[in-house]
């Protein structure tokens, strides 16, 4: 039994370490050439896996990069917004919140997905659908999940704590992420970042914080 069981974990382990190089290998791909411009066939090549192993793992190129999309946005949720609710150093936990933040968007990786996510949910919106509950729809939930034990405590003075975290990411990232999309500007240095962070912070504290 215990030998079946650590087999199956090696088998596990295997697989899943197939299925990290196939990634690593469609995300090349796609961020080089484009959803449209990329093969199954470019994808299995730069993973370094046959046609056939790739195919055992995806069974189509709208799958692929589904599943690439969906583990992009996910793992960038779970890293940026992990929150202790017992820390009531607000104005320090939305500043450390922002600049990680802005730091991320900023990404020349991530612009690129950002472009390429929105180019083809007119042909595939289902792809729309997943980058945004996987990112976005995520990293509010648990900030506004935060903002709740802030406002029990009386701390601070939110009606919709949801609308309150859209409000101050989209405080963060105002003007930024438009000119980097259109590529208007290049990536936002440490200073930006700071000056933006902080008037983000100041505004939503301005509107959300408790009555004086």
């Amino acid at each position: 039994m215990a030998q079946g069981a650590a087999l199956d974990r090696g088998v596990s382990a295997h697989e899943g370490d197939k299925r990290r190089q196939i990634l690593d290998g469609a995300r090349t791909v796609f961020l080089s050439a484009g959803y449209d411009g990329a093969s199954m066939g470019e994808i299995a090549r730069a993973a370094g896996v046959s046609k056939g192993t790739l195919y055992v793992y995806f069974d189509s190129k709208e799958a692929l990069f589904e599943a690439l999309i969906l583990e992009e946005k996910a793992s960038l949720a779970e890293t940026l917004f992990t929150f202790d609710p017992n820390d009531t150093d607000i104005p320090a936990v939305l500043t450390r919140l922002g600049m990680s933040f802005l730091a991320e968007m900023s990404q020349p990786r991530h612009i690129s997905m950002h472009r390429m996510v929105i180019g083809v949910c007119e042909k595939f919106p289902q792809f729309g659908q997943v980058y945004y509950d996987a990112g976005p729809a995520r990293g509010v939930a648990r900030l506004a999940a935060y903002l709740d034990v802030q406002v029990k405590a009386g701390r601070l003075r939110i009606a919709d704590t949801t609308l309150a975290a859209q409000h101050f990411l989209h405080l963060c990232l105002a003007g930024l992420l438009t000119r980097m999309l259109f590529a208007a500007a290049g990536k936002a240095d440490e200073a930006r970042m700071q000056f933006q962070t902080a008037e983000a912070v100041r505004v939503f504290l301005a509107g959300y914080g408790p009555e004086r």
